[in-house]
């Protein structure tokens, strides 16, 4: 008798044990599948923030509040071949400013690192004067640093490269048609999460 309880003592202790162990497992399981959710929800909030500043950034280039700012994009003049340079987009000086030509470059030549490879995109290195803000030309909204909304505003650099679209008159001395290239950074509800998005918008022709 008193092996058959010894037995059985041991018999207990080992199914406690193994009961231990899948309940610890099944608790990392679980603790793994909230993480996953929450990277995946925090990483969803950076995309959202990213191509809400696409949309800012086109909304800058077709119409942006301030007059100077229009300007720059309509003369080329804005836009630099280095961040903090002058306006060389074609037209030399920029007479609108370095303040309105935050975040305008002209595109890099082929062998060239591209112009959003340059600069620090979360404007962390930059103090923010090589890319811009969400909503600094446009004067678009966008809560942050609460819950799960973005940690902070996102921004985005435009680059403007020539485009040659079908019709396009290919003669010499014929206007270049300009498009502009947008690269925009979100960031989640924490530092580390961060979406870049690139797109490329055409300017829609003004009819008189």
């Amino acid at each position: 008798m008193d092996g058959q309880r010894g037995i059985a003592l041991v018999v207990s202790l080992v199914l406690l044990i193994m009961v231990l162990l899948l309940g610890v497992s099944a608790a990392q399981l679980s603790l793994q599948g909230e993480k996953a959710a929450r990277s995946e929800r925090d990483r969803n909030v950076a995309f959202l923030a990213a191509e809400d500043a696409l949309k800012d950034a086109e909304h800058d280039i077709d119409d942006s509040g301030d007059p100077a700012r229009r300007a720059a994009f309509a003369s080329g003049d804005g836009f630099a071949e280095a961040c903090g340079a002058a306006g060389s987009g074609g037209g030399g000086a920029s007479s609108a400013g370095a303040g309105v030509s935050a975040g305008l470059r002209v595109r890099a030549p082929a062998a060239a690192t591209p112009a959003w490879q340059q600069v620090d995109l979360s404007g962390v290195e930059d103090g923010g004067g090589c890319s811009v803000a969400h909503g600094a030309y446009t004067g678009a909204a966008m809560p942050t640093g609460e819950g799960f909304l973005p940690f902070k505003r996102p921004r985005y650099v435009i680059e403007r490269m020539e485009c040659h679209q079908p019709g396009d008159d290919a003669s010499a001395g014929a206007p270049p048609h300009y498009c502009y290239r947008v690269t925009a950074i979100g960031f989640g509800a924490r530092p580390e999460t961060e979406v870049v998005l690139q797109s490329v918008f055409n300017k829609p022709e003004r009819t008189p």
